[in-house]
């Protein structure tokens, strides 16, 4: 399998793709405007989206409380991975940074603290949020998935409330991957090799160091390989209706019982939206025999997943693809995952 290069209308091998080339003198990154017709997040639950210039100009940046020592903002973040990136794909343009927030944390200003609310000057307000997740597009490596175009993504996730802001400074945590990203619905298809859930960094070199290992160990051709077997296999309407019933059991299960099943992470509400896509959803519903491709069964539970919160959105995206996979072998005599179809 091989990745296509649109803007030269060539192919890109995996040994080039992730190598980390020597980078230009110049350390401008150079970014081109996310298209209009992009109407959909990659994530809804309660965030809204912000530009990285917000972020830079209308947010304060929360300190450790007894040494007074400033985290990492958010925007460094971004800047960071932005400088990443383009230190291990140097020939490639970026897409600007799509960012989405939640949790504002508001406050004002010393000279402002017995004003009523109504009296507040713009100036005299402080805010800042307390989530906050986004995903940066290569847009000139894609492949095809039965029929969908999937752009190479890079993105993260900091969530202060995961951080102890009332101690001294410490280890910072923060979470990031490298995966694709499905056009049709923007949905993104993260694998575990390409995830790192906790990642304790303690500055910015540290945190860009991380970042370049995980970029550069991330196979994207087998991530490739795997969502394009998830096309090849059907389950039936019968089969389906089953997925969906024991989906809804699982959450309910005894914790004895629980441990001996592989792990779903999607709640109950998200389950219904799946049954409830598998009729409507324009892109992924079943055929006109009632059967769906676990193509489709995948990006139907990555849909759910967006209503997910920011802290909870990336380890739910990565655990709907190792279900889906084991769905997969499941239909090829795999046990472990039987008992959701059986």
């Amino acid at each position: 399998m091989e990745l296509v290069q649109v803007n030269q209308g060539c192919k890109i091998e995996s040994n080039v793709l992730l190598k980390n080339k020597s980078h230009n003198n110049s350390d401008e990154i150079k970014l081109l405007k996310v298209p209009t017709e992009n109407i959909y997040p990659f994530i809804e639950a309660n965030t809204k989206n912000v530009s990285l210039f917000n972020l830079k100009n209308d947010c304060i940046i929360p300190v450790f409380s007894k040494d007074n020592e400033k985290t990492l903002a958010h925007q460094e973040f971004i800047e960071i991975t932005q400088t990443s990136i383009q230190k291990v794909f140097t020939n490639h343009v970026l897409l600007e940074p799509e960012i989405r927030v939640s949790h504002q944390i508001k406050g004002r200003t010393a000279n402002a603290i017995y004003k009523p609310v109504k009296e507040l000057l713009e100036h005299e307000k402080t805010q800042y949020f307390e989530r906050m997740a986004f995903i940066i597009r290569i847009p000139s490596i894609t492949e095809n998935i039965n029929g969908n175009n999937v752009a190479l993504t890079v993105g993260g996730v900091r969530a202060y409330n995961q951080e102890n802001l009332y101690n001294r400074k410490t280890y910072e945590k923060f979470k990031f991957f490298i995966g694709f990203q499905n056009m049709v619905c923007c949905n993104l298809c993260i694998s575990t090799d390409g995830f790192q859930d906790e990642m304790r960094v303690g500055n910015y070199h540290e945190l860009q160091t991380k970042i370049i290992e995980l970029i550069q160990g991330y196979n994207a051709q087998n991530h490739l390989l795997e969502m394009k077997r998830l096309s090849e296999q059907n389950i039936s309407e019968q089969q389906f209706a089953q997925l969906i019933g024991r989906a809804k059991l699982y959450n309910y299960l005894p914790k004895s019982e629980k441990s001996l099943i592989p792990e779903l992470l999607l709640n109950d509400g998200q389950i219904s939206t799946v049954a409830k896509d598998y009729y409507l959803d324009k892109s992924f519903c079943r055929n006109d025999n009632g059967d769906i491709n676990l193509w489709n069964v995948y990006n139907l539970f990555t849909g759910a997943n967006k209503s997910s919160y920011i802290d909870s959105f990336l380890s739910r995206n990565v655990n709907a693809f190792d279900f889906t996979k084991g769905l997969a072998n499941s239909i090829n005599g795999d046990s472990n995952y039987h008992w959701f179809l059986s």
